[in-house]
């Protein structure tokens, strides 16, 4: 199965692809007026040229045709999700692992200094308990809000920049097309579906900056609540294994599933970017 975008049918097969990746069953007319929303006041392709598509589609087994309706195959399923995540960045991967690495290493730097401190007699945990949790709501807060605006404005340019190169690889080779008629409809399809795109971009990414800011909290908020909560020296290894278990099965896990990387070699490269980062923040907080 070949899927190169190099004439009009494989622009259409990308819109039909991510207008049919949920999986529902859809009318043929329907998926016209979906592809003529793109267009907006033009009318950037007749049904003889939806129906040309929907062929080559059924031929490459990406969808299958019931009397007026289509919907995707299990392997057209597959490669809608593909494009939905190449074009809209659905899939939360940077911002849940930014998450639950800033939360786990926020959370050890406040219950190691706080049991530092105690060990060395500078305070202890009732007398300055509310100090503590000040300290550590606030730390917490700002790293979560910090993360939240960053993914916030830096995933919009980010994906901004993304979608532009690729609108450029894709008129660059739809130019190619000898039919003047055919080629400027791709061209205009293009450039109407990836105007249509930028306005989802930013809606993706507000949700992606809300999940790393609510990971990031939650990630962190657990350890830190147990650690004011038990009595002293109790607190620090419960603590301490929610931090690990955080970090060695949901972080690791998440990672190694979607790198398809051995888990292993995931732990390892996990565990010695927390620690270094970890003692790094508590040489600096204490200088």
């Amino acid at each position: 199965m070949s899927f190169e975008i190099q004439e009009l049918p494989d622009v259409i097969r990308v819109i039909v692809l991510l207008n049919l990746s949920k999986g529902a069953k859809i009318k043929k007319a329907t998926l016209k007026s979906r592809i003529d929303k793109v267009c907006v006041s033009y009318t950037c392709v007749d049904m003889g040229e939806l129906d040309k598509a929907l062929r080559e589609m059924s031929a490459e087994g990406l969808i299958e045709e019931k009397g007026e309706y289509v919907n995707l195959t299990p392997q057209g399923q597959k490669l809608g999700k593909e494009w939905e995540s190449l074009l809209l960045k659905k899939e939360p991967i940077m911002e849940v692992v930014a998450g639950l690495v800033d939360g786990s290493i926020t959370s050890l730097v406040v219950i190691l200094s706080a049991f530092i401190a105690t060990l060395t007699g500078t305070s202890t945990f009732l007398s300055n308990q509310p100090a503590i949790i000040f300290a550590a709501f606030l730390t917490l807060s700002a790293v979560a809000i910090t993360n939240f605006s960053s993914f916030l404005l830096g995933g919009i340019t980010e994906d901004l920049n993304d979608i532009m190169t690729l609108q450029n690889l894709m008129n660059y080779s739809l130019s190619d097309i000898p039919d003047k008629k055919e080629r400027d409809k791709s061209l205009l399809l293009v450039q109407k579906l990836f105007t249509l795109l930028g306005k989802q971009i930013h809606r993706s990414n507000l949700y992606a900056a809300i999940i790393c800011g609510v990971t990031t909290f939650i990630a962190g908020i657990i350890p830190i609540a147990t650690y004011l909560v038990l009595p002293p020296f109790y607190n620090v290894a419960v603590s301490l294994v929610l931090v690990s278990a955080i970090v060695g099965v949901f972080l690791v896990r998440y990672r190694s599933k979607k790198t398809r990387v051995n888990w292993k070699i995931t732990f390892a490269e996990t565990l010695v970017i927390v620690i270094i980062a970890t003692i790094a923040s508590l040489l600096l907080g204490a200088a």
